[in-house]
């Protein structure tokens, strides 16, 4: 989702007489002497939130909607802004969004990476190879602890309170019977991304994570994709460190903004 830059060129009486109008069930444009001047657009997320994007070259039109649309929609609505474009960071605040977070970006290459050794009592269980229930189980129990710390909100996955896990998209390590840690890929042709990797508590400083994420690694590499992204949240540094450990490069970042009503 990307909301545009905008062309310092561009007409100032663009937008003056623009008017909003409804495209759609959540979809917006601005309409000018006959003319669509820019457009909204919002997405509700699987993990309930709903994010807004709006492209158009011209500021006041920018602004027209970016007002809009809130009026429009419960709150809260969140947006995304590459962590360098401050311009259009400066805009949705000006339309009453605040700062909710920050992600780095990083990307990895799959091929020889340098990560941690499974501890000898923990075993890795592949994509596909995890019991449904147990991992349910694991999950739940992960999520509440995050919860229960920095906020589950902090965390880049899109998986809602009670929704079907697919096993094929996650990874486990399994100690003294029952599962520990785990770690989420979605992978797409030549492309993947790395959304949570997750250990239970008492489990942690083991070198369980860093196990998952180089079994994962290993995984990418033997079918063929050659490097995986993965958003870390800014003060998460212990996720940023084990990214760094296995040779993961940064760049870029993100911005979210969220405006409650």
């Amino acid at each position: 989702m990307d909301s545009p830059h905008f062309s310092a060129g561009a007409p100032p009486t663009v937008g003056t007489h623009a008017t909003v109008e409804r495209a759609g069930d959540l979809q917006w444009q601005a309409v000018e002497d006959g003319d669509v001047v820019g457009r909204a657009e919002a997405f509700r997320r699987p993990d309930g939130r709903t994010f807004v994007s709006i492209d158009t070259w011209h500021g006041a039109v920018f602004d027209l909607l970016a007002t809009a649309v809130p009026a429009d929609l419960p709150g809260p609505l969140q947006t995304m802004v590459d962590e360098g474009d401050h311009d259009l960071t400066d805009r949705w605040r000006r339309a009453g969004f605040t700062l909710r977070r920050r992600e780095r970006e990083y990307v990895v290459a799959t091929g020889r990476p340098v990560g941690s050794r499974t501890p000898a009592d923990v075993t890795i269980l592949g994509p596909g190879s995890a019991d449904v229930s147990a991992l349910r189980e694991l999950y739940d129990a992960v999520r509440a602890e995050v919860d229960a710390d920095a906020g589950w909100d902090t965390m880049p996955v899109e998986v809602p309170p009670g929704a079907p896990l697919d096993p094929a998209r996650y990874a486990v390590a399994e100690a003294a019977g029952r599962y520990v840690g785990l770690i989420r890929v979605v992978s797409r042709r030549r492309h993947a991304r790395i959304g949570l990797v997750a250990v239970r508590t008492a489990e942690r400083r083991r070198g369980i994570a860093g196990a998952l994420l180089t079994d994962a690694l290993g995984t990418l590499h033997r079918n063929g994709i050659p490097t995986v992204t993965a958003e870390v949240d800014e003060h998460n540094t212990a996720a940023a460190a084990l990214f760094e450990c296995v040779g993961a490069q940064r760049v870029g970042g993100t911005v979210f903004l969220e405006r409650e009503a």
